[in-house]
């Protein structure tokens, strides 16, 4: 357990992010594009060349749009149009991934090395560069800040105080330890093994492959998972151990989860299981790598405590299924991140930081409860309809009007409400801009509180408590009436606006608070007093 002290140290940097994975490097990234300097080290000499992750859900391109990023993510990014499933040789069921015509964005696979390759470079263009070879040794904390004990590549040791430290640093999280966290949960008893290969098939492109045999008792004894990479005929393929390589169930001590070291599968093994089960015959060529992993389903008891936290698989591990979980830490560090950055800043007072808790851990909950559920039953047998199921893989389904920021429901209670995501829209013409816009470009770069005004026939300008403001009118409204105009109608079909309605956009895209535009200089004040003062308030 970290121990309580108190201090004499001047702060070296606001916040210390251990490990440089996509969910560390997302919170660098979001506290650098707001101004708040942070510390990021890492343990490993540099990026492991292993495409562990490589799905990349809708809603994190959104978040990555909102930072400027989805441009480099394309440019690299292969598209996800599907998946075939395949039992006893027999094709089941075909997936088509099809999303509403407003999400502006699909599926997508990136190896884990490319995503955090353009995340690294973009942190870096704000100033800050990863700290290679250097790991965490111990921590304390007391009111006034965090005292870390590093140890550094030189082989020497360094005392840092940072105000807040973060701990994104794995299934294995020396963070999590240090706070004395649980990580209940349990293992699956298989084996598995992982490798990057190029394939000759036949199989459309774009879409990924299940195959799976049936023993006698109904259980699967059998799986190949085929997920299509950037560039022609990559895969990344994952199959249970054969017995040859297996070594039994873990030993039940240190958490097992994710790849292991010593034990690596050749191309022959696994040639074989994509001869026994594979859809169409391929032969298998340039294996870039391999390896065995582990799965266990694991999640905190708590994501943090008074000036640490956890996001990533340090807060929770589950199985890879639809690539939750890396996708799922993105957000963990999108959340945490915009609040560190205010409590930093003076805007908000700490006890905000109480909402990340409240916030994200029903969702890492549901998350390892889906997946698991997911491995074990496959996803075409969610008791969901085919639609609701892929929202919620995309994790566009993803909400917390439970939670302790989320302000008033106001208008349809089928319409967006504060805790939903903020849908996006198309058809959004200015007259100055000859061509026409989606939200997302008009939020884009924006690093705050973001208040959307919806007058039907125009608004003049009002004080928004220090937000941006983004004002938008009906297609017919008069010439001269200011903001962007809703030339398609697509933007009060999405938020069913009740007349003049204002709508507070959170930096992370989630809704803050919905109300009667006529109530905005009643409801922007209780909004920023909810974050400023106590970090709660259902009355805005």
């Amino acid at each position: 357990m970290a121990h309580t002290h108190s201090s004499e140290h001047a702060t070296d940097t606001d916040v210390l992010i251990i490990g440089a994975g996509p969910v560390g490097l997302t919170v660098a990234a979001e506290l650098r594009r707001r101004g708040v300097a942070c510390r990021i080290v890492d343990r490993l000499p540099g990026r492991l060349p292993y495409a562990k992750a490589v799905g990349i859900q809708p809603r994190t391109l959104e978040l990555w749009d909102r930072m400027g990023l989805a441009g480099a993510v394309l440019e690299a990014a292969a598209p996800m149009y599907g998946q075939l499933i395949h039992i006893d040789g027999a094709e089941v069921a075909r997936i088509e991934l099809t999303l509403p015509p407003e999400v502006p964005y699909g599926f997508a696979s990136l190896p884990q090395y490319e995503t955090e390759r353009i995340l690294e470079e973009y942190v870096a263009g704000l100033g800050t560069a990863i700290e290679r070879g250097t790991e965490l040794a111990g921590f304390d904390q007391d009111a006034d800040g965090v005292t870390a004990r590093l140890r550094t590549a030189s082989g020497g040791t360094e005392e840092v105080r940072a105000g807040y430290l973060v701990g994104c640093d794995g299934a294995h999280s020396t963070v999590r330890k240090g706070l004395g966290l649980s990580f209940e949960g349990g293992a699956f008893g298989e084996e598995y093994m992982l490798a990057d290969v190029e394939a000759d098939w036949d199989l459309p492109y774009g879409y990924g492959v299940r195959a799976s045999h049936t023993a006698a008792d109904g259980s699967t004894d059998d799986l190949l998972v085929c997920i299509p990479l950037p560039g022609t005929g990559r895969y990344r393929m994952s199959m249970l151990v054969p017995p040859a390589l297996s070594t039994g169930p873990a030993d039940g001590g240190e958490v097992a989860h994710g790849l292991e070291g010593g034990r690596t599968p050749t191309l022959l093994d696994i040639q074989a299981v994509v001869d026994r089960l594979a859809p169409r015959p391929a032969v298998l060529s340039r294996m870039r790598w391999s390896s065995v992993f582990r799965i266990s389903h694991r999640i905190v008891d708590r994501y943090g405590e008074d000036r640490v936290f956890v996001a990533g698989d340090a807060a929770h591990i589950h199985p890879p299924t639809g690539a939750q979980g890396m996708n799922t830490g993105i957000q963990d560090a999108c959340n945490l991140a915009w609040k560190l950055a205010l409590v930093v800043r003076g805007e908000a007072g700490p006890a905000l930081l109480t909402s990340y808790d409240a916030e994200r851990r029903p969702v890492g909950e549901e998350v390892v409860g889906r997946t698991v559920r997911h491995a074990t039953r496959g996803v075409e047998n969610d008791a969901d309809d085919l639609e609701t199921v892929l929202l919620r893989e995309a994790q566009l389904l993803v909400g917390y009007r439970d939670g302790p920021l989320a302000g008033t429901p106001y208008g349809p209670p089928d319409a967006p409400q504060p805790g939903d995501r903020a849908p996006d829209c198309g058809g959004l013409t200015h007259p100055v801009a000859a061509y026409p816009l989606r939200l997302l470009d008009v939020l884009r770069g924006r690093t705050g509180h973001v208040l959307l005004r919806y007058a039907p026939q125009g608004v003049e300008a009002a004080e928004a408590g220090g937000m941006d403001t983004v004002t938008v009118v009906a297609g017919d409204a008069p010439a001269d009436a200011p903001g962007h105009r809703d030339t398609g109608g697509e933007f009060a079909r999405l938020y069913r606006p009740d007349g003049p309605t204002g709508f507070v956009v959170r930096p992370d895209g989630q809704l803050g608070a919905r109300f009667p535009l006529s109530l905005a200089s009643n409801a922007l004040p209780r909004y920023l007093a909810a974050l400023s003062a106590r970090g709660t308030d259902d009355s805005a």
